[in-house]
């Protein structure tokens, strides 16, 4: 009787699995818009492959990966490789899933497009897709596969990372304006002594930051490259934070300050690190463990020394996760960023807002109640969020293999200098979108920028 009774209750959730997303969740969340619960659904799938490729990586996992037919065919030292290679394919398959729906969606208007009911629907039928093409993935033929997605990593990652960029000025926007705003409505000391706080505390780590990079990535008699990158990022990020407080700035932009310059000073700093971990040379790149004084068992001269797990890249992946959560819920009070990004300004947060339209539920329960707010028009790009997902999975490959390239000639997965150069590439053009954003308004004087 018991299984009967479990069997229908299972029954039950049939529907949902091909319904809307709200079906899903509405039993266990509050009320919430369609278009936020769908996003961070999706992002949930992206985080489950994510875990799944973490699991290719842990060591004993390689004795595992080698039983699959032809996996292992032809190489020598296969348990360097094996682990890399499963999250090449992990990747892979998740790039594809969120490719092809990118593909799927483009101009998708509202709602009442059939094609929107696959985007915000049918879970069960794409979960299914998604696993289908990432085991098929495992039974590529090995050939030029693994080269050849590398570079297609290494620019998907490079997009990526233009758009962490992105978020992470809006962001630091965002925040200067909301305390600001609670300075500017009573108690003003307190905002404002937290305002400073944390300004001082974004820019002493930065300054200790860049005093390690000068201890333990460069030497008297060499290491130029780790030199000119340290300093030029720190000029750079001092000319930025002058140019945030000039006059002229404040005028055009009187919340613009030293907040917002200190949150990128800190990510520069970050990209300046993470670009020296992948330095060829082993004397002008240690690993953190040989920092901190604990002696690896690998000698120190080997160019193909591979980490199985290092410190930029836990920080590359909680920066993946926070970026992903906040592109699921955001909506910028910035009208430009919203149009770089392909969203509405209406708020598409989780909330007891109106929608939209007629105010219609997905769900006849008043409290958990999923809002289709979404009717007369699309909250952001169907298309431009399942790309960003999509270079989202090619980052997550490229920080999980610490950016080492594979060496078909030594069967090693090496560093080499354009993961270095895609990194510190990246760091400039951060901090030239910053000054952009400072300097809009007072080249393009007859564009609203409020």
């Amino acid at each position: 009787m018991g299984g009967v009774l479990g069997l229908c209750s299972v029954a039950s959730w049939i529907p949902c699995l091909c319904g809307s997303a709200p079906c899903l969740l509405c039993r266990c969340c509050p009320s919430g818009n369609n278009s936020t619960i769908t996003r961070l659904i999706y992002a949930l799938f992206l985080l489950l492959g994510v875990s799944v490729a973490c699991v290719m990586l842990i060591p004993g996992m390689e004795e595992q990966l080698k039983k699959i037919p032809g996996f292992c065919d032809g190489h020598v030292n296969c348990d360097v490789l094996v682990g890399y290679k499963a999250v090449y394919r992990v990747c892979f398959g998740m790039a594809m899933f969120f490719l092809l729906f990118s593909l799927l969606m483009i101009k998708v208007k509202s709602s009442s497009d059939p094609r929107a009911a696959v985007h915000n629907g049918f879970w069960f039928f794409k979960f299914a897709t998604a696993v289908a093409i990432t085991v098929g993935a495992f039974f590529i033929p090995e050939g030029p596969f693994t080269t050849v997605w590398f570079y297609v990593g290494m620019a998907g990652a490079f997009c990526f990372i233009l758009i962490q960029l992105v978020l992470l000025i809006d962001f630091a926007h965002s925040w200067n304006e909301s305390w600001v705003e609670k300075m500017e409505e009573g108690n003003s000391r307190c905002w404002y002594a937290a305002l400073l706080s944390a300004t001082a505390l974004n820019y002493l780590l930065s300054l200790v930051a860049i005093a390690l990079f000068y201890v333990y990535y460069t030497r008297p008699d060499g290491c130029s490259e780790n030199k000119a990158f340290i300093s030029v990022n720190m000029l750079l990020c001092i000319g930025a934070s002058v140019m945030s407080i000039l006059p002229k700035i404040q005028e055009s932009q009187p919340r613009s300050g030293l907040l917002q310059s200190s949150v990128i000073t800190v990510y520069t700093m970050y990209l300046t690190w993470a670009a020296m971990t992948n330095e060829p040379d082993r004397q002008c790149n240690p690993s953190l463990l040989s920092i901190i004084g604990y002696n690896s068992s690998s000698p120190a001269s080997q160019g193909q020394f591979v980490h199985w797990w290092d410190a930029q890249g836990i920080v590359g992946l909680i920066l993946f996760l926070l970026c992903v959560l906040y592109s699921s819920i955001r909506t910028s009070n910035n009208s430009q960023v919203n149009k770089l990004t392909l969203t509405s300004d209406e708020s598409t947060l989780i909330e007891d807002g109106l929608p939209r339209s007629d105010g219609s539920l997905d769900d006849g329960d008043d409290f958990h109640r999923a809002v289709d707010n979404e009717r007369d028009g699309v909250t952001y790009s169907y298309s431009f969020f399942h790309f960003m997902l999509f270079l989202a999975s090619l980052y997550i490959m490229m920080t999980l293999t610490n950016w080492y390239s594979p060496d078909p000639a030594s069967e090693a997965m090496t560093s080499k200098w354009p993961s270095v150069w895609v990194k510190m590439s990246s760091s400039w053009i951060g901090i030239v979108l910053y000054v952009w954003t400072l300097v809009a308004p007072l080249v393009l004087t007859n564009r609203d920028f409020d």
